[in-house]
This record gives structure tokens, C-alpha cells and sequence, in this order.
């Protein structure tokens, strides 16, 4: 009896120990997964977007005649008063020299005003002769129609008569100014060129700046020969800039005015508050580094942070913007590394109990890490971030962090 019993004793020690093996030998081993608890807290859709600063008001200052520019009066970065601070003097161009031809038509010319003067001056006393007698005249048929000598119609031709004259002697005067004005110009055709220094400094243009700032460019520092228009300087407030972003097209339109965007990137240790204040109404046509064409859009940025806490920004430096296009205090968040599709909706693995559970999710905005949690999911709840192909419904799981 006693060695039945531990005949029996001894076999069902056996069987446990060969099911212990058998369920080591052919249970699975837990998934290591990285592990996320779901919570509340502050969110923002970001557009992101190189961008560069620009000088609010640029004032671009160009000759106003053709001539010569003199060397630059001011350098790159010098104070400017408007209507005080000469930026530029421009000396008129110099007329040139004759040539042989030109100069015998010149010569050729004068002596041509010189001969219409003389035959302008003998019209002229021609012309006085003949008032002096149409005067006569007239006096004698006025002096005999009192006396009843002479008819009304011999006093009205000789008033005719004599208004022809003072006419003619009009006419004589006006060719003989006509005659000295010709020979005036023939004779400042044949003068030569004054290079002096004196006449140089006389003549030029000076001017001056049309704003208060400071020297922004300068096209050429030394004297060059300048044409009317060229551009000379610009000056511009280096402390009121704008901020400009290059967005493509269907980015711009989800933005309003008044949108916040932060500026990183710029050189200072905290990041700058800027708002939108407009948006180019046309795109334009720009091909990708990756060769593909896109549809661009400027948008323009006024920078709200003080002067005095984004020292040494200037005009055309390089920033980088992330505009807010939505945001909002509380909501509920799920990393994108752990979502994954499950036909035409999102779904997660969460852990629950040391197992992998499917849960399928309702999302509405994301950002480039997190979406926001509609439904599916509770404060608290711990998803799989970066599912493999091991993680699967019913799954025993093991938080990497704890290994």
C-alpha cells in the first residue's frame, strides 16, 4: 500500500515537471517594445519655412543726369540724415571735343548768323526809313482833310500805310534777335571743353539723403562715368525689418492675418514672435531641388520682439519660421510613430495586462510628431511606439526601458 502511494506520488511528479518543459519549450518570449502614455497638454499645426529678413523701406537712390560719379562721400554702414547727409555727388558729363568736320560746320554756321545778322540790320533801317515816310504822309492827309483838301479814304490808306511800316520795322528787330541768337550757339559749339577744377566744383550734383537710416549698399565705391537713372546706393532702417517666407501655394491659403510665427535659427539664443501681415495674391512657378515644380508664394512678417532683444539682425539674413496655422491649450495626444492603418482608419496597439491590445482611433490635427486623440484612447493608456512585425494582437509585451 505505502509503496503504491508513492509510485503515484512519484508519476505525478513526473508529469508536472514534463508539462513545465513542454510549456517553457513552446511558449512564446515577450516582445521588447517601446512603450508611450497617452496625455493631456498644449498642441500646434505648424507651417515651417525658410524665410529672410528685409529692410521694411528701401530707398534706392539713382544719378539723376549722366556724367561722372565721384567717389563715394560715405561707406556701408555710416548714419544718414534725410535731406542733410550728402550720399553721392555727381559731376555732369563734359561735352566733347570737335572733330574737323564738325568743327567746319560750326565755323560754317556762325559765319551764316553773322551774315543774316548784317542783312537783318539793313532790313531794319529800310524798315525805319519807310515808317518815317509813312508817318509824313499820313501827317500831310490829316493836316489837309481839316481844311476840306483832301478825303477820308486818302487819310485811311495812308494809316494803312503807315501801320505796314511799324510792322516791317517789328519784323527787322526780331530777325536781328533771331540772328544774334544763332551766332551765340555757333560760337558755344566751338568752345573746348573746361576740364578745370574750379568749373568742376561748380557744376555737380549733390545729394542727399532721402531718409533717416544708414548706408544699406553701395554699387561702386570709385568714380565711374554714370548714366541717368543708374543706381548709385540704397539706405534703408536697419531696426524696422519684415520678415519673408517662401510657402508653397495651398500652405498660404490655410493661413490667416495676424497668424504668430516664431523665428529660430537667427542667431540669438531664444526664439523671435513675429505675425503675419500679408500674402503675395500670385504665386509663381519654382522647381524643387528634387526637380519637381511647385507653386510659390511670398508671405510678409512683422516682427514683434523689441530692437533691443534681437541685436545684430539685419537686412537679407537667413531665418527659419514655424507659423501656426492651428493650436489649442488641452487636448488629447498620440505619438504618429505609433499609429498605423487598418484599412481606411487609424488604429494602435496599446498594453493592457502585459499584452498587446488592437485599438482602433479617431484622429483630427497632427504635427510633424504628435496627432490629436478624438477617440479610442484615455489618459493614461500606454501605445507601442514603432510597432514591428512581432507586435500582434494577444502578444505578451515588455517595456524596453526595464530590460
Amino acid at each position: 500500500m505505502g509503496h503504491s502511494f508513492r509510485t503515484l506520488i512519484l508519476i505525478g511528479l513526473g508529469i508536472v515537471i514534463v508539462g513545465g518543459l513542454a510549456y517553457l519549450s513552446f511558449r512564446e518570449d515577450p516582445v521588447a517594445v517601446d512603450l508611450h502614455t497617452i496625455g493631456r497638454g498644449p498642441f500646434q499645426v505648424t507651417i515651417n519655412a525658410d524665410g529672410e529678413t528685409k529692410v521694411r523701406d528701401l530707398y534706392e537712390i539713382a544719378s539723376p543726369i549722366a556724367g561722372t560719379a565721384l567717389r563715394s562721400p560715405v561707406e556701408v554702414g555710416d548714419a544718414v540724415v534725410a535731406g542733410q547727409t550728402v550720399v553721392a555727388v555727381v559731376e555732369p558729363v563734359a561735352p566733347s571735343l570737335l572733330d574737323r568736320r564738325t568743327r567746319l560746320q560750326a565755323e560754317a554756321t556762325l559765319q551764316e548768323a553773322t551774315a543774316a545778322l548784317q542783312v537783318a540790320q539793313a532790313d531794319l533801317v529800310s524798315a525805319q526809313e519807310d515808317r518815317i515816310f509813312a508817318q509824313t504822309q499820313f501827317d500831310r492827309v490829316e493836316a489837309l482833310l481839316e481844311r476840306n483838301v483832301a478825303s477820308l479814304t486818302q487819310l485811311e490808306d495812308a494809316s494803312q500805310r503807315l501801320a505796314i511800316a511799324n510792322a516791317s520795322v517789328a519784323a527787322a528787330e526780331a530777325r536781328i534777335d533771331m540772328a544774334k541768337g544763332t551766332i551765340d550757339r555757333a560760337r558755344a559749339s566751338l568752345m573746348d571743353p573746361d576740364f578745370g577744377d574750379d568749373a568742376a566744383n561748380g557744376c555737380c550734383v549733390e545729394i542727399t539723403s532721402p531718409a533717416d537710416g544708414v548706408v544699406l549698399s553701395i554699387n561702386t565705391i570709385s568714380q565711374r562715368p554714370v548714366a541717368v537713372g543708374e543706381p548709385l546706393l540704397t539706405v534703408g532702417d536697419p531696426t524696422d525689418l519684415e520678415l519673408v517666407a517662401d510657402l508653397l501655394s495651398n500652405d498660404g491659403v490655410r493661413l490667416s492675418p495676424g497668424a504668430v510665427a516664431y523665428v529660430d535659427r537667427w542667431g540669438g539664443p531664444d526664439p523671435l514672435i513675429a505675425e503675419l501681415d500679408r500674402i503675395d495674391p500670385i504665386a509663381r512657378t519654382k522647381v524643387s531641388a528634387l526637380g519637381i515644380e511647385e507653386q510659390r508664394v511670398d508671405a510678409y512678417f512683422n516682427l514683434t520682439t523689441p530692437v533691443d532683444q534681437r541685436p545684430g539682425l539685419g537686412d537679407s539674413f537667413s531665418v527659419f519660421l514655424r507659423i501656426v496655422e492651428w493650436q489649442s491649450d488641452d487636448t488629447l495626444q498620440v505619438p504618429l510613430s505609433a499609429l498605423f492603418r487598418q484599412g481606411d482608419d487609424w488604429a494602435v496597439f496599446v498594453e493592457a495586462g502585459g499584452m498587446a491590445e488592437l485599438r482602433p482611433v479617431v484622429i483630427h490635427r497632427r504635427n510633424m510628431e504628435m496627432a490629436v486623440v478624438l477617440d479610442g484612447l484615455a489618459p493614461g493608456d500606454r501605445v507601442v511606439t514603432h510597432p514591428s512585425d512581432a507586435v500582434r494582437r494577444g502578444v505578451s509585451l515588455i517595456d524596453r526601458s526595464t530590460l
